[in-house]
């Protein structure tokens, strides 16, 4: 037997289905696109990650003197938050831990929510590790590294020339 009897050559007649040519299929994704983008514009995506999974918002500011850190950790205590430093990077880490119990006459309701956190940022330039300022208030945590003298000298600023 030869190879070109094993192998067919030539056109051949198959059936492709096309999802443009299903107008249920088209109206499925033209929803799911409105749905998606209607979600991301409250900062929401669906199913993303594991189920409690909490992320929170960070602020990073940067001046010649520091760098300030601003997290959002609505209902934490500090005891439920670690806050350490590597050797480029600052590492924030907690976990938020909420249950609610409702005794009525008729009903009995318990919720309980878990979810934990890290974030690391990494630092740009050597911090003062010796005089590092954290404060917790009303859910903000606040952070604030000072730059070591040697990283404050090594900025160097560049003229710019308008032409």
């Amino acid at each position: 037997m030869a190879l070109k009897d094993l192998v067919q050559f030539g056109k051949k007649d198959v059936a492709v289905r096309r999802d443009s040519d299903n107008p249920f299929a088209l109206f499925r994704k033209e929803f799911d696109d409105l749905f998606d983008s209607f979600l991301r514009s409250f900062d929401v995506q669906p199913f993303e990650g594991k189920l409690g999974a909490f992320t929170p918002k960070l602020n990073v500011i940067e001046n010649e003197k520091e760098i300030s850190i601003h997290a959002e950790l609505p209902g934490m205590d500090e005891k439920d938050i670690d806050v350490s430093l590597s050797k480029n990077s600052l590492i924030i880490k907690g976990e938020k831990r909420e249950e609610k119990e409702d005794k009525g006459s008729n009903c009995y309701l318990m919720e309980r929510s878990y979810g934990s956190f890290s974030r690391i940022i990494p630092l740009p330039v050597e911090v003062d590790e010796f005089n590092i300022k954290a404060s917790f208030k009303k859910g903000m945590l606040s952070i604030v590294l000072p730059k070591t003298a040697k990283a404050v000298d090594e900025i160097k600023k560049i003229a710019v020339k308008v032409e």
